[in-house]
């Protein structure tokens, strides 16, 4: 059975820079505090490696008066930077250069007078943060669909969670661009997503069976999977190893693999070395 590993799975930029940040953090403690404010990434088992290191997690900044806050790389609220900084924390800022990117350009477009829109999902982390930068009332919308519930509106600011699909922002730009007289675009999305999708796709459409690793809570691997699956309807999410299934590889001649940008390499090796044994046990 051919096995085809995307060259892009696992850990992009960001998330690479967040988690080196905390392990050299975990290595300095010397019976300090060190927290993340939120999962560091969104994968359970790094978070899980950083607090047998004595990194834990906290949801609230009043879990926490004294030692080092470490900010996760999806960002976190303004105010809470703030809070931070004056109870004296040490904040070390873990956040994706290209989440501050949409920060910045939120927080521009809010100071020179725009309505805002922001494309992406309104519970999830990153948006939250980006959001907190503009002075008043932010629109979060995930489709066009949501795009054609928005009032009409004079000049309008538009900035998109980094993990959107550029189908899914073109589309709601298409919808304002009926709403608005004036409107400002803002293309925050990662390029690293757009490519993991693109060959996410080339692989699906190669293979017997896909394979996507990474946090169940991951909304960039969930999105992987959905592109995948709409391509190779033999498409299986799996968080861990012990989540293969021989049976799903029965009669399978080749079997594509890729991973969520938060999705460590000893996480992917331990699912191909599971494979490859599933084979050996087959022949003997």
């Amino acid at each position: 059975m051919e096995l085809i590993l995307a060259r892009h799975a696992g850990f992009c930029f960001g998330v690479k820079r967040a988690t080196l940040l905390a392990f050299e953090k975990a290595a300095e403690l010397q019976g300090g505090v060190t927290c993340t404010l939120g999962p560091i990434i969104h994968s359970p088992q790094v978070v899980s490696r950083l607090e047998e290191k004595g990194v834990r997690v906290i949801d609230s900044l009043a879990e926490i008066d004294h030692g080092s806050v470490i900010l996760r790389s999806h960002g976190v609220p303004e105010s809470e930077v703030r809070e931070a900084q004056a109870k004296g924390l040490q904040v070390i800022d873990a956040t994706c250069p290209f989440v501050k990117k949409a920060q910045h350009y939120l927080k521009m477009l809010s100071d020179e007078g725009y309505e805002l829109v922001v494309v992406g999902d309104r519970d999830h982390p990153e948006v939250e943060g980006i959001i907190s930068y503009a002075k008043g009332s932010v629109y979060v919308v995930a489709s066009a669909a949501e795009a054609e519930t928005l009032p009409q509106l004079k000049r309008l600011g538009v900035v998109a969670q980094t993990t959107q699909s550029y189908e899914t922002l073109s589309a709601v730009v298409s919808v304002c661009l009926q709403k608005v007289q004036e409107i400002r675009v803002f293309n925050t999305i990662c390029d690293a997503t757009a490519v993991r999708q693109e060959e996410a796709k080339t692989i699906a459409s190669m293979v017997d069976c896909m394979l996507v690793i990474g946090g169940f809570n991951s909304a960039n691997t969930r999105r992987l999977a959905e592109v995948c699956h709409e391509i190779q309807p033999h498409t299986h999410h799996i968080e861990t190893v012990d989540q293969l299934s021989a049976d799903w590889f029965a009669g399978v001649k080749s079997v594509g693999i890729t991973a969520g940008a938060s999705t460590p390499k000893w996480l992917i090796d331990e699912v191909i070395e599971r494979i490859n044994a599933m084979e050996t046990d087959k022949k003997d």
